[in-house]
């Protein structure tokens, strides 16, 4: 069976600083119409850092969306200054979050962050060897983080009690798991 939707229009909804709205009218296998609201974001980067003594950074952070504190692996979006590389995104990501790079940096997965809606792809990392950076690249003027260390049982009790609620992380720290036995 076919599967795939054509689109018959298409119409910009918004354009603003991070996202992009558009409505698809699509006329589906069946020959049905339907309307598609599509939400465009960068694709972005997330980082699963791991020190020497096996925690984890963290960062807390105020997310509008869901006006909450929030806490986080480091991330976010792949830009201008990247040129296309996730790698170098995270490489920056890092440098500007926590001021520590990594001597060891390998793809851990890419996915998209939800499907049903939205087209971000976010790229994670898993980075050791962490080290001070050098050079101190300038932080997001419209961003306010604090960095801390959990280890395992501590990133696992936060998930359980409803302290981390965002999937890139509960997802990372999964993976931390897994790998670690």
């Amino acid at each position: 069976m076919n599967f795939e939707e054509k689109v018959l229009r298409s119409e910009k909804i918004f354009d603003g600083y991070l996202i992009q709205v558009e409505k698809q009218t699509v006329k589906t296998p069946l020959g049905n119409e339907a309307s598609r609201e599509i939400v465009h974001h960068a694709p972005a980067v997330a980082i699963l850092m791991i020190n020497d003594q096996q925690q984890i950074a963290l960062m807390k952070q105020w997310r509008a969306p869901v006006q909450k504190l929030t806490y986080e692996i480091p991330a976010g979006k792949v830009d201008q200054r990247d040129h296309d590389s996730v790698e170098h995104a995270a490489i920056r990501e890092m440098n500007e979050e926590t001021r520590l790079k990594a001597g060891h940096l390998e793809k851990i997965n890419g996915a998209y962050t939800s499907i049903g809606f939205c087209d971000e792809y976010i790229t994670t990392f898993l980075a050791t060897d962490l080290r001070p950076v050098k050079e101190a690249l300038p932080q997001d003027e419209d961003e306010e983080l604090a960095m801390f260390w959990v280890d395992q049982a501590q990133a696992l009790a936060m998930i359980k009690n409803g302290q981390i609620e965002d999937q890139k992380t509960i997802s990372a720290i999964y993976y931390w798991v897994a790998i670690a036995k």
